[in-house]
């Protein structure tokens, strides 16, 4: 049977960072994989961030977004279908940040599906350096990507003081609390530098497995309360952009702000890869880019934000 991991994590978390260098360990021991990219966007930017990983043993599908959660679930499940005859040894889901972790394990049950799949691993990333102040939607949103976890991965550790890392893991375990879930994390988690992972650390995430926990269900459908506002053709130097971007993670009538990513060119043309939240402003190069600027939050301010990139 075909092992599937399930990646997943709050909004920002840093999921698709982790993929890539999950998804290349597994590709160095052997294995052949396929990363299926399960989010509900128009635009997959994390998609373009894991193309480096394609070759001989490593293909990436995606599912198109622009669906409601009942046409997803079926768009996910033939998607599932179509790669179990594809001859991977393992499938890595990373779905959007706002995701009903329900969904994989009710399609993993579905005939054939149950007959082509084992579930292998589901991994939480965690922002170290967390915002504490959170909606009850947003804790929600958290406790419930956590509360199946093999193993909680923090991102950022290596920047993050103890007593910010403390805080964290406090947080999580009160957001479990408010989901009436009687599970609380400790050994679970890995406080590590993810650019210092060894052999150990990745047989402790290849054995993790998972966890059936029960928790007090929220129904949060996407386009909501959290949205993901996408900006195409900019038109702005890389400069204006991330001006932008940094008024608009300032700005509190914009919203809650999660996390600003896309791309913009450089100076001489180069593809540029954005990713900015309130703790920082991260520009890297990358191969390949789109000119598309994505702001995801929690109750968007639309028309606000538009005046930024607008100026």
């Amino acid at each position: 049977m075909v092992k599937i991991d399930l990646i997943t994590g709050f909004l920002g978390s840093g999921k698709t960072t982790f993929i890539k260098k999950y998804a290349k360990y597994l590709i160095d021991q052997g294995e052949n994989i396929g990363i299926l990219e399960n989010d509900y966007g128009a635009v997959n930017v994390d998609m373009m961030l894991l193309k480096d990983l394609e070759g001989e043993n490593c293909e990436l599908e995606m599912i198109a977004g622009g669906c409601d959660a009942d046409c997803h679930r079926r768009r996910f499940r033939t998607k599932l279908i179509a790669m179990g005859m594809c001859g991977y040894d393992r499938v890595i889901v990373e779905p959007s940040g706002i995701y009903d972790v329900d969904e994989f394990f009710d399609v993993l049950r579905d005939d054939p599906i149950d007959r082509w799949y084992e579930i292998g691993n589901v991994i939480t990333v965690v922002d170290a350096k967390l915002e504490l102040e959170l909606s009850d939607e947003a804790d929600y949103l958290l406790a419930s990507e956590a509360a199946n976890a093999g193993c909680i991965v923090l991102s950022r550790s290596q920047e993050a003081t103890e007593e910010e890392i403390k805080n964290t893991i406090a947080h999580l375990n009160q957001a479990m609390e408010k989901v009436q879930c009687k599970r609380r994390f400790a050994d679970e988690i890995v406080v590590k530098d993810w650019a210092a992972f060894d052999d150990t650390d990745y047989e402790k995430l290849l054995s993790c497995g998972y966890v059936p926990e029960n928790y007090r269900k929220m129904h949060i459908e996407e386009g909501e309360t959290f949205k993901s506002l996408y900006f195409m053709n900019l038109d702005k130097t890389k400069e204006e952009i991330t001006k932008a971007a940094k008024n608009i993670l300032e700005d509190k009538e914009c919203g809650q702000v999660f996390r600003i990513k896309g791309f913009l060119k450089d100076e001489e043309g180069k593809w540029m890869e954005l990713n900015a939240t309130h703790q920082e402003m991260r520009i890297c190069p990358i191969p390949e880019g789109q000119e598309v600027v994505i702001v995801i939050g929690e109750e968007l301010n639309e028309e606000k934000i538009q005046q930024y990139f607008s100026m």
